[in-house]
């Protein structure tokens, strides 16, 4: 019943193949009964000379082919009548068979229906072969960007789970050409794979299909990117390293910029919203933040994207850091004011713990700049940490040197490990600033309830990395430095430094005026010719302002 009352008619490509049988099977049937009512009407006036009214005639096609009877007319003295009531009773038959098989045996049998009656038409869509963490994560991503795909699962429960709950999934093995046709591989314009020692194969056998094909692969290792390469995936991705390296760069990125003029200043702080905030849900542009006359949004990480300048319409959700620009008192003052909003930090953090170093752990090291003093640790000995033990145990992280630390990464495998390591590490030191990694997307606000600052689940940045691949999305791009430069105000003359702000498709944005030796930052303040502005933006869009705008 969910397929006749999910039935969208408003394009054919929206119906799946059994919708589509269901309507042709409708349209069919209802084509057959007028066809045979308007015959009998014109044979029992023209061949029998007794004439039946049309719906007359009806009723008797609806007696003859549910085989209820044929009422008062027969017998009939003609051939060709007795052959149309003849055919007519056949045809009732056969279309009661029909029936049977396309509606009422589908509906009550407990075998299932063939998965593939589910799909809609499929062009130039994404094929999604295994996908080893959160399916539903990754489709949801997908569906919200509108972006059509089949996935091929190997599991044929898990497969037909998913189909029951809307998402288009068929059972098969991405490895066998026969049902990577099925997905329609050679219409598809991108192969996502995560299918481990398998992916080689499965992307072998896709681009034989369809050898115009981008591939996105998801590695367990760094190391088997060259391998991948050489066989055709255009892009692959070790979703523990990337997230390592994030984390470490999110550690370090310098995020307090001043530009001092005679004793005043314009400032660049990070602010990151805290579980139990009450900016929590609150629209970017409803925040006191956005609102504040003196301040400037110049950047936002939103679930580990970074946005220049962040959309007013963004809400925020613990994980949010915001990136604000204005005077250095303003900042602070408004930061102190709401509750459950981290005091900014005034510089990069110059000692970090990695907790795990496996692939994650690694990658975070390597990303660290080389003045930042770097203790590992891990439970095993084999990958030569500086710290060998358990990282939930507080001897182990007093020995890494937690209560002097500035910032611990968490980069152990297990969910569980690293939300009792978080918590362990809060309780020996309120100073520290805590980024974890956790695979599990429902383990990121877990995470910040044990006292995390920053979260990353790998589910949700593989869904995220994939929506980018198909929808050109930049994300989990490295912010860089951030950059404030003084620039001569005679293109931004007569505007008021408000409306230079509100332009937030530049990426850079203007958050102040030094005129005679004063910063002004109030938004109603009028730009004048011989005043000059401070820009800020990361250092890909100042480069762009300073090609356009002269700058001292």
């Amino acid at each position: 019943m969910r397929e006749l009352r999910d039935l969208d008619l408003s394009s054919p490509r929206n119906l799946t193949r059994r919708q589509r049988l269901l309507v042709i099977y409708a349209v069919g049937l209802v084509a057959v009964v007028l066809a045979y009512t308007f015959a009998y009407a014109y044979g029992m006036r023209t061949l029998e000379d007794r004439p039946r009214s049309v719906f007359r005639a009806f009723n008797f096609v609806i007696e003859t082919m549910t085989t209820t009877g044929y009422g008062a007319d027969s017998p009939w003295d003609t051939a060709v009548m007795n052959v149309t009531v003849a055919m007519m009773q056949v045809t009732g038959v056969f279309i009661g068979f029909v029936t049977l098989r396309v509606l009422v045996i589908p509906l009550f049998e407990r075998t299932p229906l063939n998965l593939d009656d589910r799909l809609s038409i499929k062009n130039d869509h994404v094929v999604v072969a295994e996908y080893q963490r959160d399916t539903e994560v990754l489709l949801d991503e997908l569906e919200q960007l509108d972006v059509d795909y089949v996935l091929v699962e190997s599991d044929e429960e898990e497969a037909k789970r998913l189909s029951d709950d809307g998402y288009q999934a068929i059972n098969g093995d991405p490895e066998d050409r026969a049902d990577l046709d099925r997905a329609t591989i050679e219409r598809a314009s991108l192969l996502i794979t995560d299918a481990g020692h398998s992916t080689a194969s499965v992307v072998l056998t896709a681009l034989e299909a369809n050898e115009d094909l981008r591939v996105l692969s998801f590695t367990a290792s760094t190391r088997r990117k060259a391998a991948l390469a050489e066989i055709g995936v255009d892009r692959s991705v070790a979703p523990h390293a990337l997230i390592g390296r994030r984390l470490a760069e999110k550690a370090t990125t310098p995020v307090t910029v001043d530009a001092a003029s005679d004793g005043d200043h314009v400032a660049i702080r990070e602010v990151l919203v805290r579980r139990g905030s009450p900016l929590h849900g609150v629209q970017v542009g409803d925040s006191p933040l956005a609102a504040h006359p003196d301040l400037t949004l110049v950047a936002g990480w939103f679930d580990g994207e970074l946005r220049m300048v962040p959309d007013p319409r963004d809400r925020l959700t613990p994980n949010t850091v915001l990136v604000v620009a204005g005077p250095e008192q303003a900042i602070d003052e408004l930061a102190s004011e709401v509750s459950g909003v981290q005091t900014p930090r005034t510089s990069a953090h110059t000692e970090v713990i990695v907790a795990g170093y496996g692939e994650g752990g690694s990658a975070a090291v390597d990303a660290l700049p080389d003045d930042v003093d770097v203790t590992t640790v891990d439970d095993s000995e084999a990958s030569d940490p500086d710290v060998v033990g358990d990282v939930t145990e507080p001897e182990t992280l007093a020995a890494a040197g937690i209560e002097d630390a500035s910032a611990l990464v968490v980069t152990v495998d297990d969910d569980a490990t690293a939300l009792l390591t978080v918590a362990m590490a809060r309780s020996l030191s309120d100073g520290v600033e805590i980024l974890a990694r956790v695979t599990d997307a429902e383990k990121t606000f877990p995470a910040f309830r044990a006292g995390a600052d920053y979260v990353l689940s790998v589910q949700r940045v593989c869904a995220r990395l994939a929506a980018a691949e198909v929808h050109g999305e930049r994300v989990m791009d490295p912010i860089g430095q951030i950059r404030l430069v003084r620039a001569d105000a005679a293109p931004f003359a007569g505007q008021s430094l408000g409306e230079a702000r509100r332009d937030t498709e530049r990426g850079w944005t203007v958050v102040g005026i030094s005129r005679a030796g004063t910063i002004h930052t109030d938004e109603q303040a009028t730009i004048e010719v011989d005043d000059e502005v401070f820009v800020a933006g990361s250092d890909e869009t100042i480069q762009e302002f300073e090609r356009s705008v002269d700058t001292e």
